[in-house]
């Protein structure tokens, strides 16, 4: 489970922010997953809540903003949002398409005090 790694991770981050800007403790802790990243959002959650215990996010709050998968069609021009893990463009049909969002998990925010 990938999960508790990119956890620990997350929090490694969460601590060197905190202490680059004097907080010492984390409230609330925003990330964006993309549908394409790979990631069990419910695993993603219950590590989080696991492995915060004794750091400097301990009670904080973990929002999971879930990216769409949003892809480019080169035939068209156009840049879609789907709805389904599919490739194809749905204005035209094309398969000659690039993935412009929703493969990727970013750290997005942080509230600290």
């Amino acid at each position: 489970m990938h999960e508790y790694s990119i956890v620990q991770a997350l929090l490694n981050q969460c601590e060197e922010h905190a202490a680059k800007h004097g907080a010492g403790k984390i409230l609330k802790v925003v990330t964006k997953i993309g549908v394409l990243s790979g990631v069990e959002p419910d695993l993603l959650q219950t590590a989080f809540d696991t492995f915060k215990e004794g750091t400097v996010c301990d009670g904080a709050e973990f929002i999971m903003n879930i990216q769409p998968l949003v892809v480019y069609c080169h035939d068209c021009k156009t840049k879609s949002t789907l709805q389904e893990l599919a490739m194809a463009c749905p204005k035209c049909g094309s398969l000659a398409t690039n993935v412009v969002d929703g493969e990727e998990m970013y750290l997005m925010s942080l509230e600290m005090e």
